[in-house]
């Protein structure tokens, strides 16, 4: 049968699983959820998730939160109020509630089970659609959808080929000539190879597209017969395998108009540092600047970046930077780095290959190397960051290519 493609967005509903501690990108999870830690300058990780929604015309969101969710819960108040509920628009986040035994969402198709409601038959909803809410992408999905429908799938899966030597931190893919799937390993310790494809596996995204029946009778099914069912790639993938359910890969078709497909899982500090340097390349990996794909997200309402000062040595100067609104560089010299709105740059002070965020204030003759500055940090004047590993280790999370990191709120002594 052939949906005209506004007939899938208005029966589909759209689930983002947002609830990530990200304990490997500590400290700038320390106070937030992974989905909310900033990337890009202005943006949160979340924010590319649903900008692929927006873009893709998905209108009916909710995004499932657990862990240090008040950052979280705000960015999307603030930022994602958008959509008309008299046109059936919404955008909720769903905290857990211990619905079912009292239990916290115990992995990604627990929470899922826990809120089946949000999808039961009294609503108008075909097909599901689970995204992970800490991923880089672009990625139109309602050319997935139209795949699922076309191939009568139970369960469609995006997958994308990685280094053999990097799959070992995803689930693999096993599929036909149809592309049908056949065999699913989470996280082996020695991922196979992709037939087609040496030297790289096929791996599991973590993008699942539902019919909304199949979704309910096989967390039920496996719940009435105590099989374990807390996650999709250990536990529910494998068992419609199994069962001779129809699910297939669905080759992930990139919308960031490059020659390599983009897609990051950010999941240390040393990946959110080379991801985030890579935005101010001079032909960048990952395409900000394109005005058919837009990422949306909260900008106060600051005035224009500028640089001020031309006396002498006392230059407020940016070289191959990305800086955000609000931000003032006074009579310092900031060069590859990315400065977050509502920065200030005092004279004489020196930035190279560092992100600062958001409302931080750098005092004069401040020297900043290969660092990462969380929000609200003031670096008192003459204080050197990144250029001591042995001093910046008593005060300072440092990681092993030497990467200072500084948590939002750092109050120097």
């Amino acid at each position: 049968m052939i949906f005209p493609g506004s007939a899938i967005l208005r029966d589909t509903i759209t689930m983002i699983l947002a609830g990530g501690q990200g304990e490997r990108l500590y400290p700038l999870t320390a106070y937030r959820s992974k989905p909310a830690v900033p990337f890009g300058g202005k943006y949160r990780i979340i924010d590319y998730a649903l900008s692929n929604c927006l873009n893709s015309g998905l209108r009916r969101i909710y995004i499932l939160v657990q862990y240090k969710s008040d950052s979280l819960n705000q960015h999307i108040y603030e930022a994602w109020s958008i959509f008309n509920p008299e046109l059936g628009e919404f955008v909720f986040t769903v905290p857990p509630q211990r619905k079912i035994n009292g239990d916290w969402y115990l992995g990604t198709a627990n929470a899922i089970y826990q809120n089946m409601n949000l999808f039961s038959s009294d609503r108008k909803c075909k097909w599901v659609l689970l995204l992970s809410g800490d991923h880089i992408y672009k990625m139109d999905y309602l050319k997935m959808l139209q795949n699922h429908i076309d191939r009568k799938a139970d369960l469609s899966l995006a997958s994308i080929n990685v280094p053999v030597d990097e799959a070992s931190r995803f689930g693999i893919v096993g599929i036909d000539a149809n592309n049908k799937v056949g065999s699913f390993l989470e996280k082996p310790e020695k991922p196979p190879e992709d037939p087609n494809n040496p030297g790289q596996s096929l791996v599991n995204m973590g993008i699942y597209i539902f019919n909304t029946t199949a979704l309910r009778d096989v967390l039920n099914d496996m719940v009435s017969k105590k099989i374990k069912n807390h996650d999709f790639g250990q536990d529910v993938i494998p068992y419609m395998i199994k069962n001779g359910m129809d699910v297939y890969a669905y080759n992930f078709v990139d919308e960031n108009k490059k020659t390599k497909p983009y897609w990051k899982d950010i999941g240390t500090i040393e990946s959110y540092y080379d991801a985030t340097m890579d935005l101010i390349s001079v032909v960048p990996e990952f395409n900000l600047y394109d005005y058919d794909w837009p990422i949306r997200t909260y900008q106060n309402q600051y005035p224009p970046a500028k640089t001020v000062s031309h006396e002498g040595d006392r230059i407020g100067r940016t070289l191959n930077s990305m800086l955000c609104d609000g931000t003032v560089v006074s009579g310092g010299l900031v060069e590859r780095s990315i400065v977050g709105a509502n920065v200030r740059v005092n004279s004489y002070s020196y930035i190279t290959d560092s992100i600062i965020m958001n409302s931080c204030n750098i005092g004069r003759r401040v020297k900043i190397r290969r660092a990462i500055i969380d929000k609200n940090v003031v670096i008192p004047e003459g204080t050197e960051i990144g250029f001591d590993p042995v001093e910046d280790r008593k005060k300072f999370t440092v990681s092993e290519s030497g990467i200072v990191v500084i948590p939002k709120n750092y109050v120097f002594r």
